[in-house]
Parts: C-alpha cells; structure tokens; sequence
C-alpha cells in the first residue's frame, strides 16, 4: 500500500481537514481546518511542495513535554502537525517519512 492523503469532513460536515497516512496505515501528518475542500486541497498541494524543505519543519513539545513537528508553508502557516512521539528520535522518523511520502502520495476524497 502507497501512502496517501485522506480528505474528510468534520463532524458538523462544514470544514475539511486531511491527513498523510504512510504506507502502513498511520497518521504521519495531519492539517488545520479549512472552510472549504478546495482551501484543503491547496493545503495538500503545499504539503507536497515543501515537504521537501527541511527549513519548513519545526520541532515543538506539547503540554505533556512530548515531542512532534510542524510543517510549514513559505509564509509560515503551518499546513500540518505531526502526532506526539515517545522522542526526539521518533520526530525524526516522522520527518524523513513527510518528505518521502508526501510529494507523490495520491489524494483519497472520502467527503462524498
């Protein structure tokens, strides 16, 4: 299986939000809400353009002083917020995998 970008509704069914799941399934990276699936579609775009930008990622800590990252757009929205990991190291992981995968991930719509 190919990693893939998942377009969905919210629960209310008035914003889209999308994910890059990696081949095995999981959730390597997943966006902000947006008020129309164009708008998320140009977020998945922009994913696939700077994913491969190492300056565009940032390593963050959550409450719980765990670590994840964020991928940045040029103007410096960010486009995408990774899951909490166990360490630094797993961040890493999760980094190098966005910019394998994401360029040439196909966009699943499952809104319909």
């Amino acid at each position: 299986m190919a990693a893939k970008f998942e377009i969905k509704k919210s629960k209310d069914g008035k914003s889209f939000h999308f994910s890059l799941k990696s081949a095995n399934g999981q959730i390597v990276l997943s966006s902000e809400t947006y008020e129309s699936k164009k708008n998320a579609e140009k977020g998945i775009a922009s994913i696939k353009k700077n994913a491969a930008n190492d300056k565009r990622y940032e390593q963050r800590k959550g409450k719980n002083d765990k670590p994840y990252f964020v991928l940045k757009a040029n103007n410096g929205e960010v486009i995408g917020r990774s899951q909490m990991y166990a360490s630094d190291k797993g961040v890493q992981k999760g980094i190098a995998s966005v910019k394998k995968n994401a360029p040439d991930a196909r966009v699943i719509d499952l809104t319909e």
